[in-house]
């Protein structure tokens, strides 16, 4: 009995080891802060210092930006043109459906199978932005977001990203020098990455949206490339939640946006906020699996008990029921 108990936890123990090294990079994303990285307020200079024209510009003065076609909604105009009137001085790109996948098979033709079959198109005008930051460089932002302030003092940096609540870094608003270690390597892993994992909201994310990046920023940072603040630096820096949106001094406005979400990603929403209920219904549920499986072990031990020895264990054997008329006429002796 004592060896199957044994050999019960010790296969019980290595599942568990496997499914924590299949999701322990998203486990430690959960307290990864992104500090050792991050730009601190000091290093920002006031809108009106003479300092921001001193600094280096590694990050070309290019904005970026995707949509279907060239008829941008009513709704965006507001931040679009925010941005536009601010850094007149900058380039403008709208990435459209068809111009997107005219870049991809011109200069990237190795990804256009991936490309033109991801099930969801929001797919595609995530893999464009990091395709597009990686070539030329430049600024990616969203259209629901609105510029604050002008972009130049972040343009000082090799490449940045926004941290997002709860944890990990969002792909709405971003930056690179061109051909950034960074954004290669993120170009290169999509790929990879592309699988159905059952739920549209949860597939998007962990595919291209800002899940995957999350996860991608957390590797860059372990293989050592993650250092270097000048023009062929691979350090990336992180702008603080405060820094990036609805902070006086921050660089962003947003607006109504994730006009992609549907009914599952509702559903994951109301998993966020019932985080606790969820946890308490998860130890629940693991303690029934784990005597179901205790069960199951437990009966399959004997039936090979049996086959060998032609017996049942000693410890299956259930203890004999007791005379109850036996022990009513003992008992009158006593």
């Amino acid at each position: 009995m004592r060896r199957s108990v044994l050999v019960f936890l010790i296969i019980n123990l290595l599942v568990i080891a496997l499914l924590v090294r299949s999701v322990f990079t998203l486990i430690t994303l959960l307290t990864e802060t992104g500090d050792a990285d991050a730009i601190s307020r000091a290093e920002i200079p006031d809108l009106q210092s003479p300092w921001i024209e001193s600094r280096p510009q590694l990050i070309p003065k290019i904005i970026h930006q995707t949509y279907i076609n060239e008829t941008i909604p009513e709704r965006w105009l507001e931040p679009v043109q925010q941005c536009r009137d601010m850094h007149e001085d900058y380039e403008y790109k709208l990435w459209t459906d068809d111009s997107s996948r005219e870049f991809i098979v011109s200069e990237y033709p190795w990804f256009i199978e991936t490309y033109d079959k991801y099930p969801f198109p929001i797919q595609r005008a995530d893999a464009i932005r990091y395709f597009v930051l990686a070539h030329f460089g430049g600024t990616y932002i969203d259209l629901d977001d609105g510029c604050a302030r002008r972009l130049d003092p972040l343009n000082s940096y090799p490449a940045w990203l926004h941290r997002t609540d709860p944890t990990g870094i969002s792909n709405d608003a971003m930056a690179s020098a061109p051909q950034h270690p960074f954004f290669l390597y993120v170009i290169e892993s999509l790929a990879s990455y592309n699988r159905d994992w059952g739920l549209p909201y949860v597939t998007v994310m962990y595919t291209t949206g800002p899940l995957f990046l999350s996860v991608l920023w957390k590797n860059y940072m372990s293989s050592g490339k993650n250092i270097g603040d000048g023009k062929d630096g691979g350090r990336v820096r992180i702008l603080k939640t405060e820094d990036y949106h609805q902070q006086p001094g921050s660089f962003f406005n947003t607006f109504v946006g994730s006009s992609w979400h549907g009914d599952d990603a509702r559903f994951i929403f109301w998993m966020g906020d019932n985080w606790l209920l969820l946890t308490v219904m998860g130890f629940l549920i693991a303690g029934v699996v784990a005597l179901i499986s205790w069960w199951l072990w437990t009966r399959i031990v004997a039936l090979g008990y049996r086959k060998q020895y032609g017996m049942k264990p000693r410890w299956w054997k259930r203890a004999p029921r007791r005379n109850r008329k036996v022990d009513l006429e003992n008992s009158r002796y006593d």
